[in-house]
């Protein structure tokens, strides 16, 4: 199959678990640029099929040309809908019988280096951060609309970010001379009120504001929650349920999902400790370090 740049996190472990084998049927809920998924394929040939799902309406696009240099086209439905959405999404698409369901929760490299929404610091762009332009709230509306304890609320709870009120009562400050409508305008107000504190950090100092906003633009606990439940809805007796978190708001949802699950006899959890990156991953591949991958079997 065509080989793509971005290299899937925990691909290896992530086939572990879902032991998917010839002519089974898969639903990958992040296609993102369709690391898993491809390797998935690999494995259910000649006639296995899978259901891709991504918000991001040019992951779509990206992975349709993907598809076709592969000749894949009969054995994958790809859907531009957010996985929240998942049994209905199923349902539409009479998708079925289904083996094993993967959520990858990481930013692609794609969105992170080519999309232009501002869901990076590194680049000068667009305040946006919605995966999906036909959905309204930006990160720009929220840091020049928002009431400040609002700003703080968000950043505290949604980055963990300890100095959230310092950066909202600067922020409501900054937008007064002008309002605040790209990355690095942001990163200016940041660098005042957070350099000298994350100095022995070793995160960046603009990561829990940006990683807060973007939760916030998307919805995304919320839809997290659903997602898993809708997961539990449309998985058979013995289908996988597989799911990579990247922080620690994530993993906490997880985790309480294959605990409830378990305790009421719905789901036998499969990873008796959340799988993380190997040393070596980790070194080809920074943005592994913080991924954890938790799977269950139904039951």
């Amino acid at each position: 199959m065509e080989q793509i740049i971005h290299i899937p996190v925990l691909q290896k472990e992530v086939i572990q678990y879902l032991n998917p084998k010839p002519n089974e049927n898969f639903i990958d809920c992040t296609l993102g640029q369709g690391g898993h998924a491809l390797a998935i394929m690999e494995k259910t040939g000649p006639g296995g099929k899978l259901l891709g799902i991504d918000f991001d309406d040019n992951s779509i696009k990206d992975f349709e040309t993907i598809i076709k240099n592969n000749g894949l086209e009969k054995r994958i439905n790809i859907i531009c809908d957010n996985f929240a959405n998942l049994k209905k999404i199923v349902e539409n698409n009479k998708f079925g019988p289904i083996h094993g369901i993967l959520f990858d929760l990481g930013m692609s490299s794609w969105q992170l280096e080519r999309g232009g929404r501002g869901f990076t610091f590194q680049k000068n762009e667009p305040l946006d951060m919605r995966y999906n332009p036909k959905t309204v709230l930006t990160a720009r509306e929220i840091i020049n609309q928002w009431p400040k304890r609002e700003i703080e609320k968000i950043l505290e709870e949604y980055g963990e970010e300890k100095f959230s009120r310092k950066i909202a009562e600067e922020i409501v400050r900054e937008r007064e001379v002008a309002p605040i409508n790209t990355t690095f305008r942001l990163i200016c107000i940041l660098k005042e009120v957070l350099q000298a504190r994350y100095r022995q950090e070793k995160i960046h100092f603009a990561t829990r504001t940006f990683q807060a906003l973007r939760i916030a633009v998307n919805c995304e606990l919320d839809n997290l929650g659903e997602g898993l439940n809708a997961a539990m809805e449309v998985s058979p007796p013995g289908a996988v349920i597989a799911v990579i978190s990247f922080h620690s708001l994530e993993d906490r949802i997880i985790k309480e999902f294959f605990r409830a699950n378990e305790k009421t006899g719905k789901i036998n959890i499969i990873t008796e400790k959340p799988i993380q990156a190997s040393e070596d991953e980790v070194k080809h591949n920074p943005r592994s370090r913080s991924a954890k991958l938790r799977a269950g079997k139904k039951i």
